[in-house]
């Protein structure tokens, strides 16, 4: 097994969990949160201001500059006259491409698949889910009622959407922009991790 799986999710779609089961079958680490404490390591920004700057979107005119930046590798003078977002969201692009270059593990979120879109050893997965079964597990996980679970999908699906949008040269959940896009809503969230270990074994069989 040397495949990166990346998923970007719906908030309510159980991606977080459907990583880790996926990671936990394969015996691999699952990388969300947790990815925040290494780019921290590994940037020397402290970690609670990635975590401000954490798949958040900014409208700044510097974006030319950071694409440019990213496409042609950034030098000392444009690194430092970026903005603070900018630079965190460089680090997690370096982060990410270190930790897939180290071995397989699972990616959750933070615009992964288009940070390793040169890697052949990936595999970049959407998870989505009907509103229903959305509303349903936010009220559960956060203790809260259904008007503001709804609140909290659309704000956070919104955030979501802006930064991919923003950072990267595709569209969040759109199916062209990934390999896969699952609908947990219709296998529940132990089946649709029985279907990426599926399409996993069948990507780590074709390459061999």
């Amino acid at each position: 097994m040397n495949t990166v799986i990346t998923i970007g999710r719906q908030f309510g779609s159980g991606g977080h969990e459907i990583g880790e089961k996926v990671a936990e079958y394969f015996g691999i680490q699952c990388l969300d949160k947790e990815l925040l404490t290494r780019v921290a390591k590994e940037s020397g920004f402290c970690e609670e201001m990635i975590k401000n700057h954490d798949e958040r979107p900014t409208n700044s005119f510097l974006y030319n500059l950071v694409m440019d930046t990213y496409s042609f590798g950034y030098n000392a003078s444009s690194f430092m006259d970026m903005p603070i977002s900018h630079k965190v969201f460089l680090a997690q692009f370096d982060t990410i491409k270190k930790l897939a270059g180290e071995g397989p593990c699972v990616i959750v979120g933070r615009c992964a698949d288009y940070a390793l879109h040169d890697f052949k050893n990936c595999i970049h997965l959407f998870i989505y889910a009907d509103e229903e079964t959305k509303v349903k597990r936010i009220m559960q996980r956060h203790s809260v009622t259904e008007d503001k679970a709804r609140d909290m999908i659309v704000k956070k699906d919104k955030q979501r959407q802006s930064y991919y949008n923003y950072y990267s040269s595709k569209k969040w959940g759109r199916a062209d922009s990934y390999d896969f896009c699952l609908n947990s809503s219709v296998l529940g969230v132990d089946g649709t991790v029985k279907l990426i270990v599926q399409i996993v074994e069948d990507f780590e069989s074709k390459k061999k």
